[in-house]
């Protein structure tokens, strides 16, 4: 329209003026399940096909990461039919990345009727686009929130859905909180699903959320990628005058990174609190726990449990001649033949304490342990150790009864030791 007067300005002129300036301009319907594209230019020319599935569609414009090329994992559309229909107007912004290069539509969708509706798309200017780009998700407090909602347990309807992954826009959706609830149940963990059901059941929620009580709990749950991320469940019961007003609101916190810099913290103190720190084997206390456990088992279940007590020969010298720290090596040095001995087997060593050592032999009768421990006593007799040359082990073994405990069975041991040490050292005594 070239400056005409505004008296003159007709209705077909301006609807051939807005077809003619939007960048797509789609028919769709949801019943036969088809859309036709009417007006396509710029990049809409080669994104959308002249028609198509209908789903396909919504899945194009609804189901990727923002910014992204990549669709999110397929379990999440079971969600698509549920964004496919619109009760009213809506808009929101999409962004979509295409052949690599970033594009920001603004959507309008008008329902014709309950089933048809008609998507008109407009690709922001250069300057809006900026502004848009300014806005992309940075790494603060909002942005860990991956997803939230509201929802009305009496009339069993969902409402302002938010994925942030997808858009910072509520998204679009007809969808009851039975089948939210139904569908959201196979994105849980295998381990926290019957946790979620018992916490969203409306049962539950009715019966332990007083108004504006707010509760949450952790799990695993699968992102929009397909993988599985540690988040944090929250439910906010509204604060209305009406006490029978069930109305929540409902919101998934990404809270992976702070889970798994915890985990690894405390396996850090786990290991700490287990491990001898020179040798890195079991220390004292979980060695002890491990016997305790393997005396436990042999009266449950009868398995076959052998123990072996190793005391290095007149490493007292070692220390006064050569000093500590050459101590400290060749005790490292004696753990890692240890472990390497007993790789393959059913084995938990640990350090006891000085120069002693416990191995607690799973399923290993009277023959096999003695057999293992002469191969273990000349392994040591026949390894070169730094700065100390050749040493030797006396090594005393007793078997688990169904009847022992955890006194009476260390007790054997320690004297079979004491019975090598007493027999020359550098050999194998059984009690």
């Amino acid at each position: 329209m070239e400056n005409p007067n505004l008296e003159k300005i007709t209705l077909e002129e301006t609807g051939k003026f807005i077809s003619q300036s939007l960048d797509a301009l789609i028919v769709a319907d949801a019943e036969t399940n088809r859309y036709r594209t009417l007006v396509k230019r710029g990049f809409c020319e080669n994104f959308f096909e002249e028609e198509g599935d209908y789903q396909v569609l919504i899945e194009k414009l609804w189901f990727h990461a923002e910014f992204s090329e990549d669709q999110i994992t397929p379990d999440y559309l079971v969600f698509r039919p549920t964004f496919s229909r619109f009760s009213g107007k809506y808009g929101k912004k999409l962004n979509i990345r295409y052949k690599g290069i970033k594009h920001v539509l603004q959507l309008t969708v008008y329902p014709i009727n309950d089933n048809m509706f008609v998507f008109l798309l407009d690709e922001l200017d250069e300057s809006e686009k900026l502004d848009e780009m300014l806005t992309e998700k940075v790494n603060t407090m909002q942005n860990t929130y991956l997803f939230s909602m509201y929802f009305d347990l009496d009339k069993d309807t969902t409402s302002s859905i938010n994925i942030t992954e997808i858009s910072d826009d509520a998204m679009n959706s007809q969808i009851k909180y039975s089948e939210w609830r139904g569908m959201i149940v196979n994105m849980i963990g295998a381990d926290d699903q019957a946790l979620f059901l018992e916490r969203t059941d409306p049962e539950y929620l009715k019966k332990n959320f007083a108004p504006g009580k707010t509760s949450s709990f952790d799990c695993m749950m699968q992102n929009l990628e397909g993988k599985y991320i540690w988040v944090k469940l929250i439910f906010s019961r509204a604060e209305t005058s009406n006490e029978d007003d069930y109305r929540f609101v409902f919101m998934v916190q990404n809270i992976h990174e702070n889970v798994v810099d915890l985990m690894s913290t405390l396996k850090k103190y786990e290991y700490m609190a287990l491990k001898d720190p020179l040798t890195g084997l079991n220390n004292h206390g979980r060695i002890q726990t491990e016997i305790e456990n393997a005396i436990g088992n042999a009266r449950k279940n009868g398995q076959i449990i052998s123990l072996i007590m190793l005391d290095i020969d007149h490493f007292k010298e070692v220390n006064d001649k050569l000093g500590h720290a050459v101590g400290d090596i060749t005790l490292k040095h004696f753990a890692a033949l240890l472990s390497a001995a007993t790789i393959d087997r059913n084995i938990v060593l640990g350090r006891w304490g000085g120069e002693e050592f416990v191995a607690v032999c799973y399923d290993m009768d009277e023959k096999a342990a003695d057999e293992f421990a002469e191969d273990l006593r000349k392994k040591i007799e026949n390894e070169d150790f730094e700065e100390v040359g050749h040493i030797t082990s006396s090594l005393g073994i007793t078997n688990v009864t169904s009847n022992d405990r955890f006194s009476a069975a260390f007790d054997r041991m320690d004297k079979a030791m004491y019975a090598a040490k007493s027999s020359g050292r550098n050999c194998v005594r059984r009690i």
